[in-house]
Parts: structure tokens; sequence; C-alpha cells
């Protein structure tokens, strides 16, 4: 089942990877910067809500 954390992380991926995109398309490093940076973020919550996930299936 996915959570909130999990939902927001894929968005933030694909923000990360629309920047990096544009990033790359248009030369501009600062762009394609923020675009790692989001993807990583996005990770991270996408890691979280697995965890979350783990814990609520452990309290079954």
């Amino acid at each position: 089942m996915a959570n909130e954390d999990k939902i927001r992380g894929r968005g933030q991926e694909l923000k990360g990877d629309v920047k990096q995109t544009a990033g790359d398309a248009l030369g501009n490093d600062d762009l394609r910067r923020e675009g790692t940076t989001d993807k990583a973020k996005g990770k991270v919550n996408q890691v979280k809500g697995d965890v979350k996930d783990a814990i609520d299936d452990l309290k079954r």
C-alpha cells in the first residue's frame, strides 16, 4: 500500500528528472544540480515510506 511519503518521494524524483533534463538541454549546471538534489530527497522519502510500511506489517 502506497503511503504519503512514497507518493511525495516519487513526485520529488519526477520533478528532479525534469530539472535535470532542462538543465542538460539549457546547459544550466545549477538547474541540473537542483534536479539531482530533488531526486535524492525523493528517494529518501520513498525509503521512509518503505520503513513505515515494514513497521506497520510487523504490528499486524
